[in-house]
Formats: C-alpha cells, sequence, structure tokens
C-alpha cells in the first residue's frame, strides 16, 4: 500500500489507549494525519502519546464516550486544534462472550453504554459537524461473529448490538449520502491483541479458515481504505480470515 500523506486531515479515534484503536492511531499518523484520540483516563493517553512518540499531531482527550458531552467535547477539541473532522472511528467498545442466560443486567447496560451509545453520540457530533462542511467518513469497528454466529463463541449479546451497529451503518449510508458522508464498517474476526491469554492461541487461530489470528495492520489497512473510499458506503467488511463466510 502506497503511503499518502494528508496533513491536511483529521480523524477522531475513539478507544485509541490500547489495541486497535492505537494501532490506528500509529496507521493514521504514518499516513500524515492529525488524529484525536480518545479514552476514558488522561493517563492511558499519556501511555498512548508516549507510545506514539509524542507527536505534535495527536490531541488525547480523556472522557467516557458514552457520555454525548464527550463526544462533544471530542469534535469541538478536533475542530479548535486542527481546523475540522475528516473522519471518525468508532473503536471504543468491548467483547463479553459468554452463555446467554448468565449475562447480568449490569453487563448487559455497560456492553449497551459502550458499544452502542458511545457509537451513536459520537456519530452524531461528528455528523453535525460533517453535514456543515458537505464532507466525511465515518468508520465503525464491529465484529465478525455478528455477522455469522459460531457456536464456540457464545456471544448473544454482543452480536445483538454488533448487527445493530451494521444495520446503523446501512441506514446512516442512506441518510448522509446527499451530505457527501460516507458511512461504513470494519467487521474483525479475532485479532491478535494483549487482550488475548496465549494459552489460549491454538483455539482462537482454529476459530478463522485462515488459521491464525489477524493482526491489528490488517485492520488499519481496511480502515484507511475506507477513509478515502469516496464511492463506498453502506459496506460492513470483514476482515476475518473467512470466519463470516459460513460453516467450515
Amino acid at each position: 500500500m502506497s503511503l499518502t500523506l494528508n496533513h491536511d486531515r483529521t480523524v477522531i479515534i475513539t478507544g485509541a489507549s490500547s489495541g486497535i484503536g492505537l494501532g490506528l492511531a500509529q496507521a493514521y499518523l504514518a499516513r500524515g494525519y492529525n488524529v484525536v484520540g480518545n479514552a476514558r483516563s488522561a493517563e492511558r493517553l499519556a501511555a498512548a502519546a508516549e507510545t506514539l512518540g509524542h507527536s505534535e499531531r495527536f490531541l488525547g482527550v480523556a472522557g467516557d464516550i458514552a457520555d454525548p458531552a464527550t463526544a462533544t467535547q471530542l469534535v469541538e477539541r478536533a475542530v479548535g486544534r486542527f481546523g475540522q473532522v475528516d473522519v471518525l472511528v468508532n473503536n471504543a467498545g468491548f467483547f463479553l462472550p459468554k452463555a446467554f442466560i448468565d449475562y447480568s443486567p449490569e453487563e448487559l447496560e455497560s456492553l449497551l453504554e459502550t458499544n452502542l451509545k458511545g457509537v451513536v453520540y459520537a456519530s452524531q457530533a461528528a455528523a453535525r459537524h460533517m453535514i456543515e462542511r458537505r464532507q466525511g467518513h465515518i468508520i465503525n469497528i464491529s465484529a465478525s461473529v455478528a455477522l455469522q454466529p459460531n457456536l464456540a463463541v457464545p456471544a448473544a449479546l454482543p452480536v445483538l448490538i454488533k448487527g445493530g451497529v451494521n444495520q446503523m451503518t446501512r441506514a446512516l449510508a442512506l441518510e448522509l449520502s446527499p451530505f457527501n458522508i460516507q458511512v461504513n464498517a470494519v467487521a474483525p474476526g479475532i485479532i491478535d491483541t494483549p487482550m488475548h491469554d496465549p494459552a489460549h492461541r491454538a483455539f482462537l487461530d482454529g476459530l478463522q479458515p485462515a488459521g491464525r489470528l489477524g493482526r491489528i495492520e490488517e485492520i488499519a489497512d481496511a480502515v484507511l481504505y475506507l477513509s478515502g473510499a469516496d464511492f463506498t458506503t453502506g459496506v460492513v467488511l470483514p476482515v476475518d480470515g473467512g470466519m463470516s463466510s459460513g460453516k467450515w
């Protein structure tokens, strides 16, 4: 993939302090973007900034993305520092697989707060700005299992919520098309991040036809593609080693 620098473009990434989000921040900075990263705590963002080499093109904004005030602040701080927002990546979220009957009310509420409300509020704040500019990209990080549930990974509530995000992606793509705003999603399979116990590696590798975990860079490649794909909208793009293709 060729490296095209975009010093005049700004991306907001939620959940940017670790895992896929931090990898996305690195990839966008390498492409010359200005990056506004969100995480719950200033401490986590400070650690991310150190990993990113304290780049002047990185701005950390701490706050709970499930709070609409945080979403508003993200856009305002991005515009105040860099002039505009060109891309929003709704990456913040967590995956909680377990038997359906064992989910607690507290776990359901937590999943709804981060995985659903965070996407809604950040997208609303970004869309208001992008509608005024009549351009922009919103990219949601979904999950392959929401496209093809897997008996080996019971996760009915994450599937419910991420499946809703997939449908919102399509609906919002239509609604925002007249304003030259593209809305897409990337649905990762199981990605090699620090959250996975190395003792479970062989099991996780076997969940994908490719026979291995995905790499963060492979998710970043897909997200970066969609950041400049002006004639692609309403797409949920699996990056999952074939996991969503069907039963195998």
